[in-house]
């Protein structure tokens, strides 16, 4: 028979197991399991479990990185594969392992301007695969998905830039949406509405001024008197003259210019063409948009690149265009 001061310590002992025990089980699965709000957790190459243990902590998904650990230690640990898992906070021990052992739920969609709809589609099918992204590019039309920048066609130029993350259960239509939403809130948070207009273009034709201004300037710091040279242009009445658009037509980003791509006759040839082209040729950022609305006063009509930092040369005259090209060929560009 054990003596008193003995049956307490094993009483006591008892005890502490039992309410570890019981403490651990609630860790394990929790009693409202899954009730919290849904997170995002992006694990990165190469990730530790114990990075994860604790990325998940703070998130709120588990709510002990002890008994996460022990768990681990108990059962086995688990590879996680790199990217970005959407879960529950509150989840259970067995549903964080179920996800997190399966490939990325969430993916995420990096529009950067100067990106092309085509591409932009092409990249929502690299994450969710062929079909989620053909019915992407089918809904990203003014048609499907309405823009009030414009009422009918395809919606290039009129998604907004930056990361979208699809999580699962995301359909193309509402991904669409929220690219024509966040575009026009970028545009209006640099001036540009669907009812603005300047130097006799409507916000549309604005939009595509900007687009021409995103690839041919490129750089920010050439974009303000690029967009003059548009509108100077424009108001000659000749001509753009702008390999991007001639290139978007033929579906490349950048290269040489060929004479023969120069005499094909197609809408986007403004070397063939008065006048802006039919719409953007790729998604358009703030930065562009800024430079269209507030452009330098210049009378510059030529531009060309003379560095390879990027640099440009603005010239009034078809003479001062030549110097600058020749200036150019010596610092090997072009």
């Amino acid at each position: 028979m054990l003596s008193k001061p003995l049956g307490r310590i094993v009483t006591g002992l008892v005890v502490v197991i039992i309410v570890m025990v019981a403490w651990f089980a609630l860790q394990v699965d929790p009693l409202f399991h899954g009730k919290g709000k849904n997170v995002i957790v992006t694990v990165s190459d190469g990730e530790s479990m114990s990075a994860l243990t604790s990325a998940i902590h703070a998130k709120g998904v588990i709510a002990s990185t002890l008994a996460f650990q022990i768990d681990t230690t108990l059962f086995g640990s688990f590879r996680v594969a790199a990217g970005s898992y959407e879960i529950a906070q509150g989840s259970s021990f067995s549903h964080v392992r179920s996800v997190f052992s399966a490939p990325p739920n969430v993916v995420s969609v990096d529009v950067t301007a100067g990106l092309t709809l085509h591409e932009v589609a092409f990249d929502v099918a690299q994450g969710k695969g062929n079909s989620y992204g053909d019915s992407f590019a089918q809904l990203a039309t003014a048609d499907k998905t309405p823009s009030p920048f414009h009422s009918s066609g395809s919606l290039e130029g009129l998604i907004g830039t930056g990361e979208y993350i699809i999580r699962p259960g995301e359909s193309p239509a509402q991904l669409a949406t929220t690219m024509e939403k966040r575009f026009v809130k970028q545009a209006a948070s640099v001036g540009l509405t669907s009812t603005t207009t300047l130097n006799g273009l409507n916000a549309y034709q604005l939009v595509i001024a900007a687009s021409i201004v995103e690839k041919e300037g490129y750089y920010p710091v050439n974009m303000p008197k690029v967009a003059r040279v548009i509108y100077n242009r424009l108001a000659r009445g000749g001509p753009l003259q702008m390999d991007a658009t001639v290139l978007y037509y033929l579906g490349k980003d950048g290269g040489t210019v060929t004479p023969a791509m120069l005499h094909t006759q197609e809408p986007y040839n403004t070397y063939k063409n008065t006048g802006l082209t039919p719409t953007p040729i790729c998604t358009v950022s703030t930065i562009a948009l800024r430079a269209t609305l507030h452009p330098p006063v210049g009378t510059w009509l030529y531009f060309t690149l003379i560095n390879e930092d990027g640099t440009m040369a603005f010239s009034t005259t078809f003479t001062q265009q030549l110097h600058e090209e020749s200036i150019g060929e010596k610092n090997g560009v072009g």
